[in-house]
Formats: structure tokens, C-alpha cells, sequence
């Protein structure tokens, strides 16, 4: 009995996170990152309401560049919509944050497509470009201590199991990480 205790130990010791669920495969187009810190984003929503990205801290928070004339935007939204359904209960925060258009032209797009989540406005593109997206749409997905772990390029059916799947498990790791 104490080498059967002693093996399940030195097991255990040897492979610390064996125990922990097993990390789904990263979706197409999800790239995981060399952790750095988020940029600093602090916009106002289509109402003028303030926003800082420092709010969100201690969750998972999904950072969605777009814009309503980019064509895999408009296809993307409606499962980010469905995908928000589904996410919101997990305590998963949306910064949606729309690229140098103005009030009118977001208020109708989203209107049709995304008409429960709050847009935030980048009036000017600058919180766009302080973290460098290859073009439109671009997702971050920044963890509970602020840090920016995936980059996801292009339009994703957010809605799909492979998708939820990774979302879901990052709620399920200490930092909303996969460490």
C-alpha cells in the first residue's frame, strides 16, 4: 500500500496539471500569443458612456475590433450575438469596439445584428491601432489578470462548439489562461 501511495505522488508531482481538463484543440484562426499586457482602451459606448478595459479585471474579457462596411464583420456578428447568449451566465465581458464610424451608421447595423451587446466608439481608429490588428475583424482575448493571451484573425462562427469549447475552458483555468 505505501509504493502504490508512493508512485500516485511522485505521478502527481511529475505531471502537475494531468488532473485539470484536458485543453480543447485552438479553433481555426486562434492564435495563442507570447503573453504581454492589454493595451490601455478606454472608450466611450454609443450612448457616451465611459468604458475602460481596467473595469473588466478578474475576467475573461473578448476584445472585438470591426467595422460595419467589412464584409466578414457583418457575417460575424450574429454568432458573436449567439455566442454572447450563451456566455454571458460564464461572466464572459465583450469590449465591441467599432473602428472610425459614426453613431447613426452603428446604431442601424447593430440594430439588426448584435442589438444586445454595447458597442464601444473609436471615434478616431487610435485604440485600433494601439493594438495592432492585421485588418478587420480582430479578436483579443485577454484574461483575468489583463493580459493578452489569444489573437483571433478574420470572421469565426463564435457560435459553434469548437469555439464555445474554448471559451468555455477558459473559465475553467486559474487565469482564464491555459498555464
Amino acid at each position: 500500500m505505501n509504493r502504490l501511495y508512493l508512485l500516485l505522488l511522485v505521478c502527481l508531482y511529475l505531471a502537475p496539471g494531468s488532473l485539470q481538463a484536458a485543453e480543447p484543440p485552438l479553433p481555426p484562426g486562434v492564435i495563442r500569443l507570447e503573453p504581454f499586457p492589454a493595451p490601455e482602451t478606454r472608450l466611450d459606448d454609443l450612448d457616451g458612456q465611459p468604458y475602460a478595459l481596467e473595469e473588466d479585471r478578474g475576467s475573461v474579457v473578448f476584445v472585438h475590433f470591426w467595422a460595419s462596411w467589412c464584409g466578414p464583420c457583418r457575417r460575424e456578428m450574429p454568432a458573436i450575438q449567439h455566442m454572447w447568449h450563451q456566455m454571458e451566465g460564464e461572466g464572459l465581458k465583450i469590449a465591441l469596439i467599432n473602428t472610425a464610424e459614426d453613431e447613426e451608421t452603428v446604431f442601424s447595423f447593430l440594430a439588426g445584428h448584435a442589438p444586445d451587446i454595447r458597442p464601444l466608439m473609436d471615434r478616431d481608429g487610435q485604440r485600433t491601432e494601439a493594438w495592432q490588428p492585421r485588418g478587420l475583424p480582430a479578436t483579443y482575448l485577454v484574461d483575468r489578470e489583463g493580459l493578452v493571451r489569444y489573437q483571433v484573425l478574420g470572421g469565426r462562427p463564435w457560435d459553434e462548439p469548437a469555439y464555445l469549447d474554448f471559451l468555455h475552458h477558459l473559465f475553467k483555468t486559474p487565469q482564464g489562461t491555459n498555464e
